[in-house]
């Protein structure tokens, strides 16, 4: 049996302290390569990620949704893998545990997997408490109008080629989690979740770590769940 090629996208915004860790702890040998979207960072997120060996995009319009609009693109004009992951440049994921995620989809068990860090061990004080209560909210939401049970919308994720490009990506901020995990539902996607460890982040946030932040965000991810349960995908 062939492996699948694994591509990995994160995206980033001023995150020079932190990137470079994160680029450290992606599992040697399972991955083919990495884009780094660089979301106008005024720092040196970009020159830090290419040191480290990423390949480094432009993100220039602002959102954590646009910098992976702008990282896939790089991926489907240059040759798209066979499974993409998702993971924060912030290094409160732990890339090292990529592996629980992409075997369920190489084994052609799952088209995409959610990185579910209320199933597995976080670091406390890593999940914000107005972050880990909206994460509960919106969870519900989705289980009252999709009749399916997330544990989590965290942002270490991945998914299949294929099924990635059915779903028709276009949230430009908060809401491109949630997109993805609504739009799955709706699609019929074979959906998991499987633990993953979580730490705090290296500096501050700058959703979660401020009130604007938190309720811009909050409002966002909802309004997104309310779209896609009456609306076409």
């Amino acid at each position: 049996m062939i492996a699948p090629s694994i591509d990995v996208v994160i995206p980033a915004y001023n995150e020079e302290e932190s990137i470079g860790l994160v680029l450290a702890d992606i599992p040697a040998g399972l991955v083919r390569r990495v884009v780094v979207a660089d979301n106008n960072s005024r720092d040196a997120t970009a020159a830090r990620a290419g040191e480290a060996g990423a390949e480094v995009v432009p993100a220039p319009v602002q959102g954590y949704g646009s910098a992976c609009l702008a990282g896939l693109d790089r991926l489907r004009r240059t040759g798209p893998p066979d499974i993409v992951v998702f993971l924060d440049a912030d290094y409160s994921d732990h890339a090292d545990e990529m592996p629980r995620l992409v075997e369920p989809i190489a084994r052609g068990e799952a088209d995409l997997v959610i990185g579910s860090r209320v199933l597995g061990e976080a670091e406390p004080g890593a999940l914000l408490p107005q972050a880990r209560w909206g994460n509960r909210f919106a969870c519900l939401l989705v289980r009252l109008l999709y009749g399916h049970r997330y544990t989590d919308l965290g942002p270490f994720r991945a998914v299949s080629w294929q099924a990635l490009e059915s779903l028709g990506m276009r949230d430009p901020n908060f809401g491109w989690t949630a997109e993805m995990q609504v739009k799955a539902l709706r699609r019929r996607l074979r959906v998991v979740e499987a633990p993953v460890s979580y730490r705090r982040r290296t500096g501050v946030s700058k959703i979660t770590g401020t009130v604007s932040g938190t309720v811009r965000a909050g409002w966002k991810i909802i309004a997104t769940v309310l779209r896609y349960s009456r609306g076409p995908t």
